[in-house]
């Protein structure tokens, strides 16, 4: 760490930073330095796809971050991974390849006053990086960096959902990044021959390591930003202080500083910086640099709320892999055909519909899956059933993520206020209605379905809204916390060119400057972000 001046500090080594370290330091005059407090993505678990398992919870690649106790959940906190190695959160999430629906990117369009936000504007973004299993057309790009193909596995009581959700008026859909997701089908992944795809493999190797003018740290973690008055009496942030396990680090940036730490890391360094709101700076003891009282408020999540059929006469993965033969066989197909249970995503099958039929989109997400537990990290049932999850896309409720003490080593209070307004209460109500209508269907009736939980015991608006408290859990979407938004928004954090408000050479590049969370899995509108931001800092030289 000898030569600490570089044109641009990226801090985040995530879905985002990976992106934008390969864009900037394309151009070999430019000298990028990524910085990751994780380190490399070297364990094994991560490039196995059911290695998410054993990569959530693990201090190895997790930064084991827990909700406050939650009212909207009666009380409940939640375990609230975030990815802490090389690749970020695309190194143990879903692998899921879900762009959201035309109309989030014409709200942020109206949001931020900005139309190059809208989604015929931000479709090209999505296609430059995209190397889509059947090839390029008008919605899909092929020969990008980021892999998407096929599941490697289907099962016949997935296969029956589908069908019961279009008996149920759910139409069929091989493709659910067209603009309108509305539709049930298998997800499309990020995964090359059965190994995971993650944003390090994609974008970094070998490219980015080539490079002369790049530099990577592991193992460093981002105490506070350098901000100083610029020569016109602004203020500028001219670089960082990083811990590298020994000592700490200045390093200086002389173009700009890119936060690409996500919803949960931006946020925290910008407070820890002193940027942020006044009250909650001065309460640690920090002094303020910039007020912006945004900073780590607008946090959005989706909620699932998981239902559990026990069924008669299919086989699942529950008594799939109750037995030490089971597993060999399991480990066995992967090892020869890279194909299996272990190639899994998390959820194999997904629907998009509505908990009201008057609604003009889809607000609803299905994620539904060969098995069933009691809590994420618990052993399977020794029956055989399948789990349906449903999540509302748009919720309503707004938390907060907050530093807890002026120490870049303390975690900070994330609290997500799950289910803390009446329409977002009405729609988990609505959703598990929605759900048991699907299961009902006729092509369902050879299984048997059966409702173990939540319980049909449960019928009114009240008791599935509690219900719903008692059992739904994290999709693991955190976004919002550092918001973009017009000029004359006091709560927007970053312009729609993702600049800090206030504060020269410093941007977010993330999922924390969306305004609104977008109608599916996060991961691949954060690379799409990532696209945009290195287009716009480009555009600056």
């Amino acid at each position: 760490m000898s030569d600490t001046t570089f044109d641009y500090v990226i801090i985040g080594a995530g879905t985002a930073g990976c992106l934008l370290a390969n864009r900037l330091s394309a151009d070999p005059s430019k000298r990028v330095l990524l910085v990751e407090a994780g380190r490399k993505d070297d364990y094994h678990w991560i490039h196995i796809p059911v290695g998410y398992l054993y990569c959530i919870g693990n201090p190895r690649t997790d930064w084991l971050y827990k909700t406050e106790p939650d009212a909207g959940l009666n009380g409940r906190q939640l375990r609230y991974p975030r990815g802490k190695t090389l690749g970020g959160c695309s190194s143990i999430n879903g692998m899921i390849y879900m762009r959201g629906q035309s109309r989030d990117y014409a709200q942020w369009a109206q949001i931020t006053g900005d139309e190059s936000w809208r989604w015929e504007q931000v479709l090209p973004l999505f296609k430059q990086h995209e190397d889509y299993h059947k090839g390029a057309d008008e919605m899909h790009g092929a020969g990008g960096e980021w892999r998407i193909e096929k599941q490697r596995l289907r099962w016949d009581v997935l296969d029956a959902f589908a069908q019961a959700a279009v008996q149920a008026g759910i139409p069929a859909s091989a493709d659910f990044n067209r603009g309108n997701n509305e539709g049930v089908g298998y997800f499309e992944v990020n995964q090359k021959s059965g190994w995971r795809w993650n944003t390090a493999k994609a974008f970094l190797r070998p490219t980015c390591y080539g490079r002369p003018n790049f530099e990577l740290w592991t193992s460093a973690q981002v105490a506070r930003l350098i901000v100083e008055a610029d020569t016109d009496g602004g203020k500028r942030c001219t670089g960082v202080q990083i811990w590298n396990g020994r000592e700490m680090v200045t390093v200086t940036a002389t173009r700009e500083v890119i936060l690409s730490a996500g919803s949960i890391g931006s946020t925290q360094i910008l407070q820890l910086s002193g940027i942020g709101p006044g009250a909650l700076l001065h309460q640690h003891g920090i002094t303020p640099v910039h007020e912006l009282p945004g900073v780590g408020a607008n946090l959005q999540d989706h909620l699932q709320i998981r239902s559990v059929y026990k069924v008669q006469g299919v086989k699942t993965l529950n008594t799939m892999a109750n037995s030490l033969w089971g597993k060999a066989m399991i480990g066995l197909e992967y090892a020869l055909k890279r194909s299996g249970p272990m190639s899994m995503a998390p959820s194999q099958l997904g629907a998009f519909t509505k908990s009201d039929p008057s609604l003009a989109w889809p607000n609803l997400e299905y994620h539904v899956q060969p098995l069933s537990l009691d809590a994420f990290g618990e052993p399977l049932h020794n029956f055989n059933a399948f789990t349906a999850s449903v999540c509302n896309l748009n919720p309503t409720s707004r938390g907060t993520v907050q530093i807890r003490s002026p120490r870049f080593e303390d975690a900070p209070a994330i609290a997500p206020n799950y289910l803390s307004t009446p329409e977002d209460r009405k729609v988990a109500a609505d959703s598990l209605r929605v759900t048991r209508r699907i299961v009902s269907q006729a092509a369902m009736t050879k299984y048997q379905p059966e409702e173990w939980k939540p319980g049909v015991q449960y019928q009114s608006d009240e008791d599935l809204a509690r219900l719903a408290g008692d059992i739904a859990t994290t999709i693991f979407h955190p976004v919002g916390t550092t918001r973009m938004g017009r000029a004359d928004d006091p709560m927007a954090v970053v312009d729609p060119q993702l600049r800090v408000r206030g504060i020269r050479g410093l941007r977010v590049a993330d999922a924390g400057v969306m305004p609104t969370i977008t109608s599916g899995n996060t991961n691949s509108p954060t690379l799409m972000i990532a696209e945009r931001a290195a287009q716009l800092i480009r555009n600056a030289v």
